[in-house]
């Protein structure tokens, strides 16, 4: 089933339930093909030193959620890879590896909650880092306004998205997002990720 179908498969659901939906279905862009990666796109220096260096980037720290209408439930997991991209249309991306077991479940979904942490959520982040495992248990969440993705109650800010077009990124693929809804329900700093561990701003 192609994104498109996802898409509808995921109206009907909402409907079924009785969630508010977006009035129409989202265009989306066929599957991205899948390759190997050629001889001459292999990394010239060192997988550690790659990382290490790119750890020198700080960068703030999310879950991204879905309800998969399949897969019995809510899913989701950690994601330092999400930025926003474009005002009008308002869109935002994020990067998932392709070995991912949860990124199948959103894409049947055809839609994503990106919740922004606080400064004290590391647990959180945590509990959302680990496969296998049930990530929702003693987490509370409530639909999120027009896709019914789970919005995580404690979190500084959510945004709720359908899936607009989904590229290849080498190792990731690049998930674009058209914003539905969005919203900020408390103050205070982000939850920040540099070199491996978790901090705050300081003044």
């Amino acid at each position: 089933m192609g994104h498109a179908g996802m898409a509808a498969a995921a109206v009907r659901y909402l409907r079924s339930v009785g969630a508010p939906t977006a009035a129409e279905p989202f265009d989306t862009l066929p599957r991205p093909a899948l390759r190997t990666v050629g001889a001459d796109e292999r990394m010239p220096v060192d997988a550690q030193e790659f990382r290490r260096v790119l750890g020198h980037f700080a960068s703030g720290v999310t879950v991204i959620t879905a309800h998969d209408p399949e897969g019995g439930g809510p899913t989701g997991f950690a994601c330092q890879s999400f930025a926003s991209l474009s005002l009008d249309p308002p869109l935002v991306v994020f990067m998932v590896a392709r070995t991912s077991t949860t990124w199948p479940r959103i894409a049947r979904a055809g839609a994503f909650c990106v919740n922004v942490l606080g400064a004290d959520q590391d647990r959180l982040c945590r509990a959302f880092a680990v496969s296998g495992a049930d990530k929702f248990a003693g987490v509370s969440h409530t639909p999120a306004p027009v896709t019914a993705s789970p919005r995580l109650r404690s979190v500084p800010a959510w945004i709720d998205c359908t899936i607009r077009a989904v590229h290849t990124g080498g190792d990731h693929l690049i998930v674009v997002g058209h914003v539905e809804a969005l919203g900020a329900e408390r103050g205070g700093d982000p939850l920040l990720f540099h070199q491996g561990r978790f901090g705050r701003f300081s003044t």
